[in-house]
């Protein structure tokens, strides 16, 4: 069933068949079970795995400890949601090859496991390079292993994504 989803929506939005085989990408499945985690910089309630969410709780709480704050801006994403990001793009006049430098096709993005974060911190445009420049980022590089996490898109990052120093992961096996 999800496979016929995923083909569908693949079409709909012009993506190469072949995407994930020839850039070498994981195919993941859409979580089942998750929590609310709060409302993200524009306060829609996001959701991560339980696991991921006790992680990110454990980890927010470390950081605000050493004057850090943390903030989520992307958790979970259905595929639909995920198709919905891409549309929104084709429509404002984006290519479908520019796009998936920068967002995952359906079925491919590590936000579908509930166990992926896009995190902002006050003082720096979210979803850009310049959260690199950021204490909360030295924090994250410093101190997020130790809560399970990790930076999936570093620059060159062999996927071919733009390099996403906000995209934070939990290891497989947390992700639930």
């Amino acid at each position: 069933m999800a496979g016929d989803v995923l083909q569908a929506l693949h079409r709909e939005l012009g993506i190469p068949a072949d995407y994930g085989l020839r850039r070498g990408l994981p195919r993941f499945a859409e979580a089942t079970r998750l929590v609310g985690v709060g409302p993200n910089l524009v306060g829609r309630e996001q959701r991560l795995t339980p696991a991921t969410t006790a992680n990110w709780r454990r980890m927010v709480a470390a950081a605000e400890r050493d004057g850090i704050r943390l903030l989520i801006v992307s958790g979970y994403r259905s595929y639909e949601y995920q198709a919905e990001l891409i549309r929104k793009k084709l429509a404002a006049g984006q290519a479908i090859a520019d796009i998936l430098t920068v967002n995952a096709a359906p079925g491919f993005s590590e936000h579908h496991t509930g166990g992926a974060i896009d995190i902002a911190t006050p003082g720096s445009r979210p979803l850009t390079e310049e959260f690199e420049e950021s204490p909360a980022f030295a924090w994250l590089t410093e101190k997020a292993g130790g809560f399970g996490f990790a930076m999936t898109y570093p620059r060159d990052n062999r996927w071919g994504f733009i390099h996403e120093p906000w995209h934070w992961a939990a290891a497989a096996a947390d992700a639930g």
